[in-house]
C-alpha cells in the first residue's frame, strides 16, 4: 500500500507565539528533513484541520506551501472530519498514492484553540454535533450520556476511569511533545474539588482532554518509492467509516461506526484481535478509551474499565494502550490528533520511543481516530518493516 518515511511534530501544548502557519510550518519542515527528501518530490499535500471558527484562518491549505517554496503549484487540500480531520487527511492521501496519481504525500494535521475561552472552544467543537437536536450540547456533555449509558450496564465505574487518568499522564511524563508534564494520583482524580470539579457527571476535570495547539506532520510514499527509505512504517489496512449524525438515530451503548471500522481494517490486513502489540485510541474523555479498547475486541464488553487498573493497558502491560499519553494527556489539537498517533506508533515500531518504548517484539500497532458524537472513525493498521 504505502509507508511512513518521515514525520514532523511540535510539542502539544499553548503556543501564543504561533500562527496556525507557524505551526504547519514547523511540523512539516520536520518531516521532509527526517524523510530526507526535497519539498520537489512531494505530489501533493493534505491538512488536517477542524477549525470551525477557531481561527481565521479559513483557507489553511495553501499556507503548506510556505514550508517550502519548492512546494508552489503543488496541490494542496484541507480534510474536515471533525476530531477525525487528521485521520481522514491520511486516508485520502492513501487513496492517491494507490491510485498511482502520486508517489509521495505530505500531510499535515494541525489546530490553533489555546488563545480562545474554554467556553468560545466548546462552542466552536459542539458544531460537530446534529444541530437541529443537538444544538447547545458540549461535547463532555456528549460523552457524559455515554458513560452513564455503560455504567448502567455495568455500574459505576468512575474508579477505573481515574485509573486510565493516572496511566495516560504517566506515559505523557515520558514523552518530551506531551501537554501534561505532571503526574495525577488516583485519589485525586477519584475525588471531586476545587481543582477537579465535575464538568458533565460522572465526568470531572481529569476525566476530559485538553484544549491545545500544535502540529504533526508525516510523509507517506508509496511501497515502490519507500524503497529507497531506510527507515519506514508500513500501512497494511485502512478503513473510514461514518454513520448517521443524529445521537437519535444510533445506540449510545454501541459505537456501531467505529467497531465497523476496526472490524474492516482488521479484515484487510488478514489479523485477529490478539495480533496488534500496541494502540493509540481515540480518547477524547476517558470514557472513550473504554469503549475504545472493548470496540477493538481486547477486552469482552463491560470489562475494559478494569485493565487500566490491572495493568494491562500500562506501556509494560499485555496491550499497552496510547503509550503517547493519549488526547487526554498529550493534548488534543483536533485536527493533529490523528496525524499524531501516526507518529507514535511510528516511533514504537521501530524501537525510537525512548523512555516510554514498549518492550519486546514490537511488529504490529493500531491507530484509531474518532470524530463528532462516535459517527466517523478511521482506523490505520501499521507493519514495521524490516
Amino acid at each position: 500500500m504505502a509507508q511512513i518515511v518521515g514525520w514532523g511534530h511540535t510539542p502539544f501544548g499553548r503556543h501564543p507565539d504561533k500562527s496556525l502557519e507557524d505551526l504547519i510550518r514547523d511540523a512539516g519542515g520536520e518531516a521532509l528533513r527526517h524523510a530526507g527528501i526535497a519539498a520537489g518530490d512531494v505530489g501533493a499535500v493534505w491538512i488536517g484541520h477542524f477549525n470551525a471558527g477557531m481561527v481565521g484562518d479559513a483557507f489553511p491549505s495553501s499556507l503548506a506551501l510556505s514550508i517550502d517554496d519548492a512546494l508552489r503549484f503543488v496541490p494542496a487540500a484541507r480534510a474536515e472530519n471533525a476530531c477525525a480531520s487528521g485521520s481522514a487527511a491520511i486516508y485520502s492521501a492513501l487513496d492517491a498514492i494507490r491510485s498511482g496519481r502520486i508517489d509521495i504525500a505530505l500531510v499535515v494535521g494541525v489546530e490553533k484553540m489555546s488563545h480562545l475561552p474554554t467556553a468560545e472552544v466548546a462552542e466552536a467543537l459542539g458544531g460537530a454535533s446534529y444541530q437541529p437536536e443537538e444544538a447547545g450540547v458540549s461535547f463532555p456533555q456528549v460523552f457524559s450520556q455515554f458513560a452513564r449509558a455503560y455504567f448502567d450496564a455495568f455500574g459505576d465505574k468512575s474508579r477505573a476511569l481515574a485509573e486510565i487518568a493516572v496511566k495516560n499522564h504517566r506515559n505523557a511524563m515520558a514523552n518530551p511533545l506531551a501537554q501534561m508534564q505532571r503526574p495525577l494520583t488516583l485519589e485525586f482524580c477519584s475525588t471531586v474539588s476545587n481543582k477537579n470539579p465535575m464538568i458533565a457527571d460522572p465526568l470531572k476535570v481529569t476525566d476530559c482532554s485538553l484544549v491545545s495547539d500544535g502540529a504533526a506532520a508525516i510523509v507517506i510514499a508509496s511501497d515502490e518509492a519507500a524503497k529507497a527509505f531506510a527507515r519506514a512504517v508500513r500501512f497494511r489496512s485502512t478503513a473510514h467509516v461514518s454513520d448517521f449524525l443524529p445521537m437519535s438515530r444510533r445506540d449510545l451503548t454501541a459505537f456501531e461506526g467505529p467497531r465497523r471500522a476496526i472490524s474492516l481494517a482488521r479484515e484487510q490486513a488478514g489479523l485477529q484481535n490478539g495480533d496488534l502489540h500496541v494502540a493509540e485510541v481515540h480518547d477524547c474523555f476517558t470514557i472513550a478509551e473504554v469503549i475504545a479498547t472493548e470496540d477493538l475486541g481486547f477486552f469482552a464488553p463491560g470489562t475494559g474499565f478494569g485493565m487500566a487498573e490491572d495493568g494491562v493497558t500500562a506501556r509494560d502491560g499485555a496491550k499497552p494502550i496510547n503509550t503517547s499519553g493519549g488526547l487526554k494527556s498529550k493534548g488534543h489539537p483536533v485536527g493533529a490528533s490523528g496525524v499524531a498517533q501516526g507518529v507514535e506508533v511510528w516511533k514504537q515500531l521501530r524501537g525510537q520511543a525512548g523512555a516510554r518504548q514498549v518492550s519486546g517484539d514490537v511488529s504490529l500497532a493500531l491507530t484509531h481516530n474518532v470524530g463528532g458524537t462516535g459517527n466517523t472513525a478511521v482506523v490505520h493498521i501499521f507493519e514495521r518493516r524490516n
